[in-house]
């Protein structure tokens, strides 16, 4: 059995997510890839708690869900005050996993990489801002630099474009990457007012307090910018042309619905062309989703038109895309 040491950075609720699918599956792991996952620390917003032998995961959950702070845990533990770059250079861990939403992190990453670690991240700004310097390090250290979750949760397009395509070449990438605008849009084509349909995905959690991300059309850059990285070469956001949906009125999604259309915000990717924006979408287009749903076409000059839907937020799903990757570098790493 081959034990495999990571340090986990973000505990609010897709690191916890990710705590439980480790816990929950740790069996799975074992019997499918003679792999046991020791998370030998865990950091919050309150400081860093670490114990090489391995912490409790089912514990660190219960104390986080029940006073909201690593901190809170003083039985057994020590809870460290350090800043990620010290830990991941203190910390002995194969692994180290991102899920804050952290702008700077790619600072850290640089750090694990330099220190051999392999680093998962489903935080965004780090590679859409600073993705050839990662992915160089990465190369040069030889060690894994995986970030599936940063785009579609855990639907795998980050995948297959790195991994499956290696004989296509990709041609345009159209998409819709962000649900939180999905949404509004939605709720807007059933007769509700663009702040009354912002209020209403705010008051289910959908939508941030500060939802300028969303509706600016950011989250969604960010993530097209990522695809581009991936499928073209390197670009920052700097270079997206990004309008997100904030003057939509709801006269212009009823016009669209009459000409039997859907309006959503459409991420179109070429090369050297990244651009975000509201498009009036077909009905029948794989564009045209609902709720959570994300959706791409890939065009490609050998397989043609490819489409790929699935989940593009939740907890569980984004837990998947990031779990997918710590196997993904365990078995790189242990030679599996």
């Amino acid at each position: 059995m081959r034990e495999v040491k990571v340090s986990l950075f973000g505990f609010g609720n897709v690191g916890r997510a990710v705590a439980r699918v480790l816990v929950e599956k740790g069996k799975l792991f074992r019997e499918n890839y003679g792999m046991d996952f020791k998370v030998v620390s865990i950091s919050d917003t309150s400081g860093t708690l670490w114990l090489p032998e391995g912490v409790d995961l089912r514990e660190a959950l219960l104390v986080k869900e029940t006073f909201g702070k690593l901190s809170s845990w003083t039985n057994d533990y020590e809870v460290y005050n350090l800043t990620p770059e010290e830990a991941v250079k203190e910390i002995d861990a194969d692994i180290v996993i991102d899920v804050t939403n952290v702008e700077n992190a790619h600072e850290w990453h640089l750090t694990a990489l330099r220190e051999g670690k392999a680093v998962i991240t489903s935080n965004k700004p780090p590679l859409a801002f600073h993705y050839a310097k990662l992915i160089g390090e990465a190369e040069r250290r030889n060690v894994p630099y995986l970030f599936e979750a940063t785009v579609m949760a855990g639907t795998p397009i980050i995948g297959l474009l790195r991994e499956n395509f290696l004989g296509d070449t990709v041609e345009r990438i159209d998409a819709v990457l962000n649900a939180t605008t999905t949404f509004i849009l939605s709720r807007m084509e059933m007769g509700l007012h663009f702040e009354e349909a912002l209020r209403q995905a705010q008051s289910l959690g959908i939508a941030e307090r500060d939802p300028s991300g969303d509706i600016l059309g950011i989250d969604a850059g960010y993530k097209a910018t990522i695809l581009h990285c991936v499928a073209f070469g390197p670009k920052t956001f700097d270079d997206a042309r990004v309008k997100g949906i904030a003057e939509i009125t709801l006269g212009e999604v009823q016009r669209a619905r009459k000409k039997g259309k859907t309006i959503r915000l459409v991420a179109t990717v070429e090369r050297g062309n990244i651009t975000v924006e509201p498009k009036e979408v077909p009905l029948d287009s794989p564009l045209s989703v609902e709720s959570h749903e994300n959706a791409a076409v890939i065009w490609t000059d050998l397989l043609g038109e490819l489409v790929i839907k699935g989940a593009g937020a939740g907890l569980k799903e984004t837990a998947s895309g990031v779990v997918s990757d710590i196997v993904k570098a365990a078995l790189t790493i242990t030679g599996g």
